[in-house]
């Protein structure tokens, strides 16, 4: 067992469909990108575990091609070879003091090598079908959770914390007045539980342009999209764009007088919306999942209960300082913060 102070050696495990740090799409690969980074600048060493095209030094164990297979049914054998050959890697592992997986079917097989602790952070909402699962390792995983709404959807779990998701604060910028002319943000995969048909009525009833950035969802999102979203889109009041990154994406959240979720599921963290606060962006949501814990009224947004307050809240967006809401926020949401409560963690466990 590792002494508090001492530095210890990690397998962090990603999921295999997109490179650490992602190109683009890739909330899960971002968080891990920024905890890996932040765990080296502090003397832990980490074996990272992702796809080709991952950060130099990456073991990657998933081809690139694999991604097209996300969403069908055959992409659940593109994981479990993923899943076979980095537990053969670790099980070889010199002096591993901890597995910290972030895939759900990375459960089986951390659950097999019992001289190792592993962490597993549940990165979606859980019913009935995770919950069930997640109890027949509870004896062998402990789990993190990203907020403390998820932890509550299965509080007899062997929850080790609560560990907030980090967003990239050094590469986000901060603006402390919006874009002229104005316009409404939501960033998010295109699907029937983020609300962007919602945004969509909010930003005509405000006669407002509206900004919609992210991929068609491949379960349900190409039928919502093709009935309730294109048939809005004309590249002047509703603007769609399939993939962001980089500056754009920074760009955008800064730019924007507001962020919109008016989320239609109970959503365990929501990047987006501290990304956009970070940027000093306040945003109006529906409060479900763990908005209430992201979201300071009056200081990073409002919460509001249907369509017409959202509408009436962002009438009132300029009462919002937004020097104040990205201060807030990088406080809350550093990749800084989040590895020190992931460290919290480790050694708890250890």
């Amino acid at each position: 067992m590792k002494a508090k102070s001492s530095k210890l050696h990690i397998a962090m495990v990603a999921p295999p469909w997109y490179p650490v740090p992602p190109n683009g799409y890739g909330g899960i690969e971002l968080v891990v990108h920024l905890l890996v980074q932040e765990l080296k600048r502090d003397g832990h060493r980490v074996s990272l575990f992702a796809s080709k095209g991952s950060s130099y030094g990456t073991n990657e164990f998933a081809e690139e091609a694999w991604r097209e297979d996300l969403g069908f049914p055959h992409g659940y054998y593109r994981e479990l070879t993923f899943i076979a050959r980095v537990y053969k890697k670790i099980s070889k592992l010199k002096s591993l003091d901890l597995i910290h997986d972030h895939m759900l079917i990375g459960l089986l097989a951390a659950s097999f090598i019992k001289d190792v602790p592993a962490l597993h952070t549940v990165h979606g909402s859980i019913s009935e079908i995770e919950r069930t699962l997640y109890h027949e390792f509870s004896e062998d995983i402990k789990f993190a959770a990203i907020s403390d709404f998820q932890k509550k959807q299965a509080p007899e779990l062997p929850w080790a914390g609560t560990a907030y998701n980090a967003v990239d604060i050094k590469n986000l910028h901060r603006a402390h007045a919006p874009a002229n002319p104005p316009y409404l943000l939501l960033l998010a995969r295109i699907t029937p539980e983020k609300g962007q048909h919602i945004a969509i009525s909010v930003a005509k009833s405000l006669n407002m342009r509206l900004v919609l950035a992210g991929k068609v969802d491949s379960g349900t999102g190409g039928k919502y999209f093709a009935e309730q979203i294109n048939p809005h889109i004309d590249g002047d009041k509703v603007v769609y764009i399939p993939q962001v990154a980089g500056e754009q994406k920074a760009s955008l959240l800064s730019g924007a007088t507001v962020a919109l979720a008016p989320l239609m599921w109970e959503e365990p963290f929501g990047l987006f919306m501290a990304e956009a606060m970070v940027s000093g962006t306040p945003v109006v949501a529906f409060p479900r999942g763990a908005a209430p814990e992201i979201i300071l009224p009056g200081t990073s947004g409002f919460l509001v209960a249907d369509e017409q307050e959202m509408v009436d809240a962002i009438k009132e967006i300029g009462s919002i300082d937004r020097k104040a809401c990205a201060k807030y926020a990088r406080e809350r949401f550093s990749p800084k913060v989040m590895a020190k409560k992931y460290l919290e963690i480790y050694n708890d466990i250890l």
